[in-house]
């Protein structure tokens, strides 16, 4: 079968397709021919070398993709074989972007109403960004600024945030990402790459701003919470997109009576991402919530997407189609 593997970490030009033998499904796995497999930040990450402190036995060469879409075409030595046609969507332990992969048995199968790009949006960006809304505890009338809103997160975020009757400033680079941003419902959407995008923020939360939802890290964090209202503000953190922390002083966090909450889904235990899940298919049935694919693209450009995750030019998800 064909694979996107790099064989050393770098650019993403390291990032090439190679014939490997197929996956054999271990106890309580089955393989998946797969139809679509979600690109994530953490991919990037991996394959630049940035997570060797963390995944320090990855074997090389790698093939990245955590997220995956299918139909079951053989099982593991314990696993019932009705489960083969099955069309599922899972995380995988590694190995996504390729024609096949293994995953666990209790993958979860793909809801009818809706297309595996669609449900691949969902796994892992709908879960987190409804747990992103629900640790913000968004209240109707409060004004929310939501940091790269055009990315796959944000572009639920965005939306999330106004079902919740919340005002919505987002703030993205570019104005296809702004065009997005209005579109999914955004009251206001400012280019945080101009030099005044805080003063226009502050402009548009007039009456004061109660939520951030921290994505980037850097000094645009810094900024993003010293806009909060004293005693009302609140910053969710989820992610860290410029490769930074966030940066701001913990005592202003005492002085000003302001709340930061840190949201990360690996930590939560497996009934809660559940529920997070079917909560974010819930809302995609009703058409409550609407993930953005920007770019489905076949294996090999896998290189492409990476490059365009790393110029912060993709919209939405970003998808590859064996």
């Amino acid at each position: 079968m064909r694979a996107v593997r790099f064989h050393d970490y770098g650019p993403p030009d390291v990032l090439q397709v190679d014939e490997v033998p197929d996956p054999e499904p271990g106890p309580g796995e089955i393989l998946v021919r797969v139809t679509a497999a979600g690109i994530g930040f953490a991919d990037v990450q991996i394959r630049a070398g940035l997570m060797r402190s963390v995944l320090t036995d990855l074997p090389l060469p790698y093939s990245p993709g955590f997220e995956v879409a299918g139909t079951v075409i053989a099982v593991g030595p314990d696993v019932d074989p009705v489960q083969v046609g099955r069309q599922v969507i899972g995380a995988t332990a590694g190995g996504g972007y390729a024609e096949k992969a293994v995953l666990p048995a209790a993958a979860l199968s793909r809801p009818g109403t809706l297309d595996d790009h669609t449900a691949l949006a969902l796994l892992g960006q709908g879960t987190t960004a409804v747990g992103v809304a629900e640790a913000a505890a968004l209240q109707p009338g409060e004004t929310v600024l939501v940091e790269a809103a055009a990315g796959g997160v944000g572009t639920l975020l965005v939306q999330l945030a106004k079902h919740a009757g919340a005002k919505v400033i987002a703030v993205a680079r570019g104005e296809q990402k702004l065009d997005a941003a209005k579109q999914l419902g955004a009251d206001t959407a400012i280019d945080y790459s101009t030099p005044d995008w805080s003063e226009r923020v502050r402009e548009a939360a007039d009456g004061g701003l109660q939520v951030v939802l921290e994505a980037t890290g850097g000094p645009v964090s810094k900024t993003a919470f010293d806009l909060l209202t004293p005693g009302t503000g609140r910053m969710v953190v989820y992610g860290t997109t410029s490769g930074q922390a966030p940066q701001f002083d913990p005592l202003d966090v005492y002085h000003r009576g302001l709340s930061v909450i840190g949201f990360a889904s690996p930590v939560l235990p497996p009934e809660h991402l559940a529920c997070l899940l079917n909560r974010a298919f819930d809302l995609a049935r009703t058409g409550k919530l609407k993930p953005i694919i920007g770019a489905a693209l076949p294996l090999a450009q896998a290189a492409t997407a990476h490059t365009a995750f790393e110029e912060r030019t993709t919209i939405g998800k970003t998808v590859l189609t064996p």
